[in-house]
């Protein structure tokens, strides 16, 4: 199991523990992450995803891709070096610890 913590926009922090393999989005969704609205289902085209990486974990969360880094330029929120859309993020073991932010809006 991979520890991730969500920490929202009032400083409010939610760990979950969540299997290796799947995405970060769809582990926010089924734990009810308030703030992760991902309205394509995970299909990176819409980018309500979005969430802040913490510093340590950006590098260990890969590469983005073409189409990530376009929806990124279109987020609600302000795109900082450290954004991702938490639907491209692959859950492994080297990721157990990360926290996310979670912007102040989605949409």
């Amino acid at each position: 199991m991979t520890k991730i913590t969500f920490i929202d926009r009032k400083n409010n922090a939610m760990s979950i523990d969540v299997e290796n393999g799947g995405t970060v989005r769809r582990a926010a969704v089924s734990h009810g992450i308030k703030g992760i609205v991902a309205e394509c289902g995970g299909n990176a085209i819409c980018a309500t995803c979005h969430v802040y990486v913490d510093e340590p974990w950006i590098l260990k969360t890969g590469a983005v891709g073409d189409d990530e880094n376009a929806l990124l330029d279109m987020t609600a929120a302000v795109r900082r070096p450290n954004s991702r859309l938490c639907c491209q993020i692959r859950i492994t073991s080297a990721l157990d610890g990360m926290t996310l932010h979670l912007p102040d809006n989605q949409v």
